[in-house]
């Protein structure tokens, strides 16, 4: 970019190559103009060979093309002179500020880049990534990609420039936290800490492998542009917008003197002047606008007045000098004194002599002194300076050989013509002298024009000094205050001032931005002699006055009855000082001189060339005409329109998600802009609005926040609630904002309807109860009157109601399923239209997670909007039921592949508050009430029937806890319960029915089960073996098992709550106890008959029976000769095997260890009982040893077997236990003494060793 400042420093030949390059372009564009109608005349001088005219189509494209350049042409023109305008509020603001407060804009996501994002993320998915992650972020991370990176409505929503890397975080953000939160505590790992470590990892896999330093400051260079702008980032700015060339404003700023600050505020002084002006016109030929009321005429007027006074007033706040050192002169003030001379009107704010006081720096350089040749080379010398009135300072000591300092003195004064004395010393080497010898002195007489380069003075020396050619060599610089706006000095006269003609000194002071004084000044005196305050005053070039001796060059400043005359010089000063003073006065009329062929005088200095070759180069390029234009002549209004237009274009389109709000620098400019040129605060915003609806109509993202402001102040002017002062309404803002209330109604009504496109996924946040809170606004008659919320609910549920339209028609077009519905085969559909309910889910999911920010005001202005939402949902799936009916028709009878299209929905619905037992809810539990009941009969005998063959065929194989037919009915039974209860009727009722049916029918079930069970035992066990051979057969176990299992079973799934339910519970648990004592009796019945067989064996030796007699001879004698085996020990022991072989058979395979331990304690008690009997019978006998010997031997094990079984010691030492030992034992006495040999060890003392 060009530096404004610095053009006439740059190469001459840069700038007159561009300058030829916009001459080329604009002269050939002027040649082309004229092409046209000169090739039609010599088309129409050809002879009668040629037609006499270009055909039609010919002359209507030459005639198109000529017109677009004229528009072309026209839109430059306007352009430039746009700009002209806006350059100069850059330039100079003095209403506006650059807010410091607004929202940073992110930046925006192109598709580019959205590209890249979704590649990050399959590629984390794929594994090809460095990032460590659990399975719950990897789902997180899953979920995210498929449900809102490759969705089609973010690809519209980047497209449209409304999206960020930020609404991309922030969704992401609100899915985990409904995801984590979801989660099971965790001992020492907080929820928080786990959403901090995702949002990293989210981070990670979003920035890939990108330089983190570079993007962290390209992020703090962007935050700084969107926040504050210099100027000339401001001016290209707004070249970029209105597309206006480097060349173009460097002319624009140079010929407008953008960088003089006292040029841009008496170009304000002269506009306001000229607004005000404007104004008594119009009041004076009553051409106003037309107003809604005719009193609004006069009102009118004062507000134009009132405006332009408080731009003076803020013109008047401003610093004299912006930028310039912190000086101020005296605060302006009416006074009494009589110092002054009153020039003004009596009621003028005048000045005092002591207003315009100003302070001056100067500084003094002694370099060195030339000609001193009367002192000794080694004698020190040293100067003094002092400004009269101050301070006086001394350089450093120098020897006489080399008389050089370069000391600087600095000094302060009030003076404007200072009297400075430099004076060269010795010092003095007598010893009485009290002072050092002068040995020379000059006075000077600066002034700010004075040059400040060293020069050589010639000094004043003592009488008989011998150095009579002494110079000193020094610069003195004095500066020029920010107040002083030029000085120098001038031939005067006046009728109330300087009434002499003569020559004196002036300096034109600026007390404040609308206060200028032409101040006269003395040698010596800081309070000017005689002042002029130029307020009123005009000054313009005159011709010299004959009468008057002194000054070549005549200028006058004259006001109503007064003239004051002034002479400079030369023409050079004078067209400077007429400059510098047209600037004061403010005055409309711009003073040319008589001649502006009349050549310069070589003396002076060169600013008028400059200026002169700027306006020449200026007029050269064709941008005269913009920069003198005068702006008062405007119609600002369209020209603002244009400009905010353009302005809103380039915002959009730049590299921020603004969503239509303008930058910092932006609404700094446009708010200067409409302040200083008067553009009323509602055509404003009524040109903001209509500019802003269009981009949203073509898909572009608006804030709803953007337009609620922009429309609440047009309705509080037009309604007359003055929000920005104004009181009068023009015809044309009510018409207009009638019409745009209209189309904006419209728009809100349109994205509501498509609110999951306009806002997708929840974006931009809280959009959706901005816009809801617009259409309140809008539906509204007056702003005085809120409108009845069921008006608006009205509105809200006609809009949803269209929304469910148009977003079950884009599901349906995007799973493409109406070609399915009309062609496939059910299976398909019915396959189809579980999709399709699946995306249906997800839609409505989607709604509550992202649009249900509104529920947040539910207590306050949208209370309705959750049942809004509900009634919506319901549209929505009525539309569903249509496709569903169809597709469930077509399925065959007693098919039940549809039950999980119902499982899907209900289990949807019925966690919804406001859709659970809805009109879609009981639709769907209408259809399919006779499904399920149909179910469930058919199954019921289904199951009965496998039941009955099962148990005919029944090997009685153990499979897992019973048999097979067993296993499969408790596994139907409690499928068909779990099936049932999955599908979690909705209805308290039927639910109910349905539980209690299946809790009977499981119950009917079991009961039959098990008596078909009991009457296989009893049959199987009959065929068994009733001699010590016996050993239970498996399936006898698997028979006692499958009771067990009917136990355990019957808890499950016929237990019911309360009521006769319970009674019958209790029934079927009763008769499965009695089923399973009845087999434990069988069982130990089987084992008493086996030891009843061995008790019979042993009866033959019972004492007295030819039996035994011959029994016990036999052995006796066969002793003699051979190793005979004890009688009553192989029986003793096969009884023993019997009973331990069986217990451990019923152990290994009897699953209920509460029924083994009953059955051991009836078998160990009936044995007993038995045996106890046995030896009753035989009280009166003795017992055969071999019959001692074989009880002692059963006893004794079977006692210490039944131990080890875990039979009770209460059980194990009963009462007949005790009479058996007792008998046993004395009977082991009696044998012991009648017969010598004994029992061969077997004794029933615990202390035995007996084996076994």
């Amino acid at each position: 970019m060009l530096d404004p400042s610095s053009s006439e420093e740059e190469s001459e030949e840069v700038l007159e190559e561009e300058r030829r390059e916009v001459l080329v372009v604009a002269n050939s564009s002027q040649r082309s103009h004229p092409a046209a109608p000169r090739e039609l005349g010599r088309q129409g001088d050809g002879g009668a060979a040629r037609p006499a005219s270009p055909s039609p189509s010919v002359r209507s494209e030459g005639r198109e093309e000529q017109e677009r350049l004229q528009r072309e042409e026209s839109d430059k023109r306007l352009r430039l002179q746009l700009y002209t305008f806006i350059a100069r509020c850059i330039a100079y603001p003095f209403n506006a500020k650059q807010p410091t407060d607004m929202a940073r804009r992110q930046q925006k996501l192109n598709k580019q880049q959205l590209q890249v994002v979704k590649e990050r993320f399959q590629a984390f998915l794929n594994g090809e990534t460095q990032i460590v992650a659990d399975e719950a972020f990897c789902n997180a991370v899953r979920s995210y990609y498929e449900v809102f990176l490759k969705s089609d409505r973010v690809a519209r929503m980047v497209h449209s420039g409304g999206c960020s890397a930020s609404d991309f975080r922030d969704v992401f953000k609100k899915n985990i936290e409904k995801r984590v939160r979801s989660l099971p505590e965790i001992d020492g790992l907080s929820k928080e800490t786990v959403l901090s470590s995702w949002i990293a990892k989210y981070d990670a896999i979003y920035r890939g492998e990108e330089d983190l330093y570079k993007q962290s400051n390209r992020m703090a260079l962007s935050a700084v542009s969107e926040l504050i702008l210099s100027k000339e980032q401001l001016y290209e700015m707004f070249q970029q917008i209105l597309s206006i060339k480097k060349l173009e404003h460097q002319l624009i700023y140079n010929a407008c003197q953008l960088d003089n600050a006292d040029e841009q505020a008496a170009q304000i002084r002269r506009e306001l002047d000229g607004r005000l002006q404007q104004a008594d016109q119009m009041a004076k030929e009553r051409k106003y606008p037309k107003f809604v009321a005719k009193e609004m005429e006069q009102m009118y007027i004062e507000e134009l007045r009132s405006s332009v006074n408080l731009l003076m007033a803020n013109l008047e706040s401003l610093p004299v000098s912006k930028g310039g050192p912190e000086y101020k002169l005296q605060k302006l003030k009416r006074s009494q004194n009589c110092a002054f001379l009153d020039i003004g009107d009596e009621n003028d704010v005048q000045l005092s002599k002591s207003d315009v006081v100003l302070s001056f720096t100067l500084e003094i350089v002694i370099m060195e002194v030339q000609g001193l040749k009367s002192l000794a080379p080694n004698r020190i010398v040293y100067c003094t300076m002092e400004v009269e009135g101050g301070e006086k300072l001394q350089t450093d000591q120098a020897e006489a050989s080399r008389p050089q300092w370069g000391t600087q003195g600095d000094f302060t004064t009030t003076h404007p013509r200072p009297v400075i004395k430099v004076k060269l010393f010795t010092e003095s080497t007598g010893v009485l002298a009290l002072e050092d010898k002068e040995l020379g002195r000059v006075v000077l007489y600066p002034t700010s024009n004075s040059s400040k380069s060293p020069e050589l003075h010639k000094m004043v020396v003592p009488k008989n000094s011998q150095d009579s050619d002494l110079r000193i060599k020094l610069a003195v610089r004095m500066d020029k205050p920010p107040h002083m706006k030029h000085c120098g000095y001038l031939y005067a006269l006046g009728q109330k001032v300087w009434k002499r003609w003569k020559k004196r000194y002036f300096v034109l002071v600026q007390v404040s931005q609308y206060t200028f004084a032409m101040c006269s000044y003395r040698e010596k005196k800081s309070e000017p002699q005689e002042l002029m305050q130029l307020e009123g005053y005009t000054v313009d070039y005159t011709a010299p006055h004959s009468g008057l001796q002194g000054g070549q060059m005549f200028f006058n400043a004259v006001k109503e009855g007064d003239t004051v005359i002034f002479a400079s010089d030369d023409e050079q000063d004078r067209i400077l000082w007429v400059q510098a003073m047209y600037r004061a006065t403010g005055q409309s009329y711009k003073p040319i001189p008589a001649s502006q062929a009349q050549k310069m005088n070589s003396k002076g200095s060169n600013i008028h060339i400059d200026l002169t070759q700027t306006a020449d180069r200026a007029q050269k390029h064709g941008m005269d005409e913009f920069i003198s234009a005068n702006p008062c002549k405007f119609d600002h209004a369209t020209l603002f329109r244009v400009l905010q237009r353009q302005t809103l274009d380039h915002r959009l389109n730049d590299s921020y998600s603004c969503l239509g709000w303008f930058s910092p620098g932006q609404v700094f400019v446009l708010d200067e802009y409409c302040a200083r040129y008067g553009v009323r605060g509602c055509h404003r915003h009524l040109c903001y609005l209509n500019e802003l609806m269009e981009h949203s109509e073509n898909g572009a993202v608006i804030d709803p926040t953007l337009l609620h402001y922009s429309f609440a102040f047009c309705a509080s002017h037009v309604h007359g609630n003055r929000p920005d002062g104004i009181g009068t309404v023009t015809i044309e803002e009510k018409e207009r904002f009638e019409d745009i209330k209209e189309r904006l109604a419209s728009l809100l009504e349109n994205q509501i309807s498509h609110f999951r496109y306009c806002f997708p996924f929840g974006r931009p946040e809280g959009a959706l109860k901005a816009t809801l809170s617009l259409l309140e606004r809008v539906l509204m008659k007056d702003i005085a009157t809120p409108i009845p919320a069921e008006d608006v609910k009205k509105v809200v549920r006609k809009c949803l109601e269209k929304a469910a339209l148009i977003n079950y028609t884009r599901l349906t077009d995007y799973a493409k399923i109406e070609d399915t519905l009309n062609q496939a085969p059910p299976s398909v559909k019915l396959e189809e239209v579980i999709h399709l309910a699946e995306l249906c889910i997800e839609v409505l999911q989607q709604n509550e997670e992202h649009h249900s920010e509104v529920r947040i005001t539910a207590l306050a202005a949208f209370a309705w909007w959750p049942d809004l939402l509900a009634e919506h949902a319901e549209k929505f799936w009525s539309l569903f039921t249509v496709d569903m009916d169809s597709a469930l028709e077509a399925q065959p009878p007693d098919s039940w592949d549809s039950f999980p299209l119902f499982q899907l929905l209900n289990n949807f619905l019925r966690n919804d508050s406001l859709l659970c037992n809805g009109k879609f809810h009981k639709h769907l539990q209408e259809i399919f009430v006779p499904l399920v009941i149909r179910y469930i009969d058919l199954m019921e005998s289904s199951i009965a029937q496998s039941l009955h063959r099962g148990l005919e065929q029944e090997s009685w194989q153990p499979v897992n806890n019973g048999s097979a037919t067993s296993e499969d009915l408790f596994w139907k039974l409690d499928a068909l319960q779990m099936f049932v209860f999955d599908l979690h009727w909705p209805e308290p009722e039927f639910a109910h029915h349905l539980e209690q049916r299946l809790k009977l029918m499981a119950g009917d079930m079991i009961e039959a089960c098990v008596k078909r069970t009991r009457i296989a035992f009893e049959l199987k066990l009959q065929k068994t073996s009733k001699s010590t051979d016996l050993r239970i057969p498996s399936s006898v176990c698997t028979m006692f098992n499958v009771l067990v299992d009917a136990k355990k079973q019957t808890a499950k799934l016929c237990i019911l709550d309360g009521g006769q339910e319970q009674q019958y519970h209790s029934k079927i648990d009763d008769l499965i106890e009695e089923t399973v004592k009845e087999v434990i009796s069988l069982l130990v019945s089987k084992f008493i008959a086996v030891l009843e067989s061995v008790l019979s064996k042993l009866s033959r030796y019972d004492e007295g029976t030819f039996f035994s007699s011959i029994l016990s001879f036999t052995v006796k004698a066969a002793a003699k000769y051979v190793d005979v085996p004890k009688p009553g020990m192989d029986l003793a022991d096969t009884y023993i095997m019997f009973v331990r072989q069986n217990q451990d058979i019923l152990r290994d395979k009897i699953n209920e260890e509460m029924y083994i331990e009953r059955l051991f304690d009836q078998w160990y008690s009936s044995s007993m009982k038995v045996i106890c009997m046995w030896l009753a019978d035989r009280l009166d006998l003795q017992l055969h040893i071999y019959q001692l010997k074989t009880l002692i031997r059963i006893v004794k094990k079977t006692y210490r077997d039944f131990r080890l079984q875990g039979v009770l010691e209460g059980t194990l030492n009963s009462k007949t236990y005790d009479t058996i030992h007792s008998r046993l034992t004395v009977e082991e006495a009696t044998v012991s003494v009648s017969d010598g040999s004994g029992l061969q060890g077997i004794t029933m003392k615990d202390s035995d060793e007996e084996e076994g």
